[in-house]
């Protein structure tokens, strides 16, 4: 039994809460091309592969992701993640089976994590997957060993969050990147969990340090099987009305392709194609580089409007008067 966490572990599924169910359901499916199913009970459930549940979305007023679920490799990876949680303090609980059912999952375990957003972890089981066919627009998406995809984390305290993840769950570092954006200087980090070039990015402002998002992340992101459904994401959410945060353009880390639009609970989904991975051998010799610029070509702002300046200005001011949650504060 190995010691380590690194390549036992993946993002599952996202948990999101919001009264906006018709206006998801019409994103997912018509924006974005996923598969979405309605239970009796409001929650929307979302497929882009074999797994019953990638995204759900359960009715509430939070609009935020308040829910992320870990895929562990077995009981022995699990039991080492737990251990690790209750090292630092965080004495994770097992999920009452109604939840685990509202997840897509056998059982879970969860604990409040940094920004007070919940940490979920499950193992794989069959009862999870199904054989129904998909009923989406788009052609396919990547997860598998790599997981769902990865989430952009927004933080006034980086260092204390990146060492969670790596004290938690063995996290490396892939690379960092610097960039003035709207005045600003900010810092990114890409922490990986596998073969996924990342599986969270954080982003922090130089200096004094302040959060412009409302929201638990900054995004949420999916890798397509083709670059066509990229451009037909792009396009068919610019058709529909939803605002493009990011048009198309290139990241210089891990070389994706990608668009940026903001859902309906206000953080954004990049829709994104052809990431480098870090494979087995390229472990071997992985020095994490350096970058000036969060994108090679593109990426330009579509709605970065004087409003959206101002809310995003005042969020900032307004995150400078508490304390953002970190591991070890009371839950």
């Amino acid at each position: 039994m190995t010691d380590s966490l690194f390549g036992r572990m993946r993002l599952g599924y996202v948990l999101i809460e919001s009264c906006r169910q018709d206006a998801w359901q019409r994103f997912a499916k018509e924006g974005l091309g996923l598969h979405v199913e309605t239970a009796r009970d409001g929650v929307l459930a979302v497929r882009v592969d074999d797994r019953q549940r990638r995204i759900v979305v359960r009715p509430g007023p939070a609009e935020d992701v308040v829910a992320t679920g870990w895929q562990v490799d077995d009981g022995d990876a699990l039991d080492l993640a737990l251990a690790r949680l209750r090292a630092l303090g965080l004495g994770p609980e097992r999920l009452p089976g109604p939840e685990a059912a509202l997840r897509g999952i056998d059982e879970g375990w969860r604990c409040r994590g940094p920004k007070g957003t919940f940490i979920e972890l499950f193992t794989d089981a069959s009862a999870q997957r199904t054989d129904a066919p998909l009923r989406m627009r788009a052609s396919g998406f990547v997860t598998g060993a790599s997981g769902l995809g990865h989430m952009a984390i927004t933080s006034r305290e980086p260092e204390a969050m990146e060492r969670f993840w790596v004290e938690a769950f063995d996290a490396r570092l892939s690379d960092r990147i610097e960039d003035r954006l709207s005045g600003v200087t900010m810092d990114f980090a890409f922490l990986r969990l596998n073969e996924r070039h990342h599986s969270i990015a954080i982003a922090s402002t130089r200096g004094l340090r302040f959060d412009p998002m409302r929201t638990s992340i900054h995004h949420l992101n999916l890798q397509a099987a083709s670059f066509d459904d990229v451009v037909q994401g792009y396009r068919q959410c610019r058709a529909l009305g939803y605002p493009i945060a990011s048009a198309i353009g290139q990241h210089p880390n891990d070389k994706e392709l990608s668009f940026y639009v903001q859902s309906p609970s206000d953080f954004e989904i990049e829709l994104g194609w052809n990431p480098l991975t870090v494979s087995a051998e390229d472990e071997k010799t992985w020095q994490p580089g350096a970058y000036r610029g969060i994108s090679l070509w593109g990426h330009f702002p579509e709605n970065l409007t004087l409003g959206l300046k101002a809310r995003q200005f005042g969020r900032g001011l307004l995150s400078l008067t508490r304390r953002e949650h970190q591991v070890g504060d009371a839950a």
